[in-house]
């Protein structure tokens, strides 16, 4: 979901690598090429069929996935000139949404911006599902390819709840395409390298590249994403992780409406005649993510929502399998897969310092839901905004001093203790098992949805979230008050503790 945001990353920064299977160099992009990555129940078998489509059985779906096919939009970047030795105003790293939306809008305040990366014309790989209002509020509803009137969950197999809330699939292409368009129209000059180190000055920062050259630059942005590749920590790092495999696939028909996006299917009569796993999903479970586009064609994603260590991802495809078996989901072809681990939580970077930082670098995804990219878009106008500001206010502050200025605003304590109890409420979801996950989202939808609207979109602040505990505790059954008690006192306790020690 990202709806649990879904995204190719990097784990260069796991500490659990062991519970992967991938190489942890190349994890996020890539695409089952090896035998010995493939899942498969039995020994892998394809067949032939007369509109020159292969048909295969659950388990050789894997055996289904296409090789990586990298994509450039077709645009004429203009380059960076380091060798007149001028300092830029603004130097960005990392070429994501986030990136491109703080480069966009500080150079159309007339500022100087070089964004370097290594790829800056590559289509992002990433599946982005996002509720409409979130896009519209930010006149982004041209970069959705797909809508749904509502989405609906799946509590277990007599329980169905419809959310009345529209949601999207955003057009990666288009909202790039757009972003890089403002950003040429404002005069952002790029650089297609890797920042491998930066050395600070009192005034200006140098960014050594893996191409050998240095870009001088007033004030550096990571939007690196989770890899923190210039964001300093300074605590020890052991976030929850957000583990999912997904198809976008050519189906011979599958069970689901086509006005409504499947937000979280929690059943498991799928694993009814496999009792290991059944009992692997009881103790950690995982639900699918559904957008169907037709009745042939659909993104199916199994969704680990927040474990620690992450599911291992053979584990997730293996769920997975016995799942579209289960409900009669015949895959004809594949037109792209994802393999995504999220870290959630765990402490914020040091703040201030000098590099700023937005997105997964940051800090910025929603602890409890891995939700990132619409609230990573909407706090871009607040980082831009705040660079534009101290660099033009004539008070001639070092860049220790403009970049602390920066963090303020992105994280100012309202934000910081919202996060807290984001991660409490991560806390307890990583202590709930299955019946007790389907009680506690029981009662989630059943809130007013101003509630759970502004919990999953990051709109409610500390108050209103006190409000929202209590509204979910009168919500729940009583043997979901008992869990929530029992599990959550401790980490209850914690928040407190950090709440009362995060002063301005």
């Amino acid at each position: 979901m990202d709806t649990l945001l879904k995204t190719h990353n990097k784990l260069e920064f796991l500490p659990q690598l062991h519970v992967f299977p991938e190489k942890a160099s190349n994890v996020g992009s890539m695409k089952l090429r090896n035998p010995e990555l493939r899942f498969c129940l039995h020994k892998s078998y394809k067949k032939r069929v007369r509109n020159g489509c292969v048909k295969a059985t659950s388990s050789t779906l894997l055996e289904l996935v296409p090789e990586t096919k990298k994509e450039n939009l077709e645009f004429d970047l203009p380059m960076c000139d380091p060798s007149k030795g001028l300092v830029v105003d603004l130097a960005v790293v990392g070429g994501g949404p986030a990136g491109l939306a703080v480069a966009q809008q500080v150079s159309k305040a007339g500022l100087s911006v070089c964004l370097i990366d290594p790829s800056p014309k590559l289509i992002w790989p990433n599946n982005y599902g996002v509720w409409v209002d979130e896009f519209e509020a930010m006149d982004l509803l041209d970069c959705l390819d797909t809508t749904w009137s509502g989405a609906v969950v799946y509590i277990d197999d007599k329980t169905k709840k419809d959310l009345g809330r529209p949601y999207g699939r955003v057009n990666r292409k288009q909202l790039k395409s757009k972003m890089l368009q403002k950003c040429l129209s404002n005069g952002v000059k790029f650089h297609q390298a890797k920042v491998v180190k930066v050395v600070h000055e009192e005034s200006e920062s140098l960014l050594i590249c893996n191409d050998g050259v240095t870009i001088h630059a007033a004030v550096v942005l990571d939007a690196t994403g989770f890899s923190r590749c210039l964001v300093q920590y300074d605590k020890p790092y052991n976030p929850g992780y957000q583990v999912a495999y997904g198809i976008l696939a050519e189906v011979e028909e599958h069970p689901f409406d086509i006005d409504k996006m499947v937000f979280m299917d929690w059943r498991d009569s799928h694993l009814d005649n496999n009792l290991e796993v059944k009992e692997r999903n009881r103790k950690i479970p995982t639900f699918l993510y559904a957008m169907p586009f037709s009745s042939g064609r659909i993104f199916l994603e199994e969704t680990s929502l927040v474990a620690r260590p992450g599911v291992p991802m053979e584990d997730i495809q293996e769920r997975m399998v016995a799942r579209l078996r289960h409900l009669g989901i015949k895959v004809k072809s594949i037109e792209e897969d994802e393999r995504c681990v999220i870290p959630m939580g765990g402490p914020l970077p040091v703040l201030p310092q000098r590099v700023v930082g937005i997105g997964g670098t940051a800090g910025m995804v929603h602890p409890s839901t891995g939700y990132m990219v619409a609230r990573t878009l909407a706090a871009a106008p607040i980082v831009a905004n705040s660079i534009v500001q101290y660099l033009g206010s004539g008070r001639g502050l070092s860049g220790n001093e403009l970049a602390a200025e920066v963090w303020k605003d992105l994280w100012p304590i309202q934000r910081r203790r919202q996060r807290e109890f984001f991660c409490f409420g991560m806390d307890i979801l990583l202590k709930l098992d299955l019946q007790a996950t389907r009680r506690f989202f029981d009662a989630f939808f059943d809130l007013e949805p101003h509630y759970w609207h502004g919990f999953l979109s990051s709109r409610l602040f500390l108050p209103e979230l006190i409000f929202f505990g209590l509204s979910l505790f009168s919500h729940a059954s009583n043997t979901s008050r008992i869990e929530i008690m029992t599990k959550g006192t401790l980490p209850l306790v914690y928040m407190i503790n950090n709440l009362v020690q995060d002063r301005e």
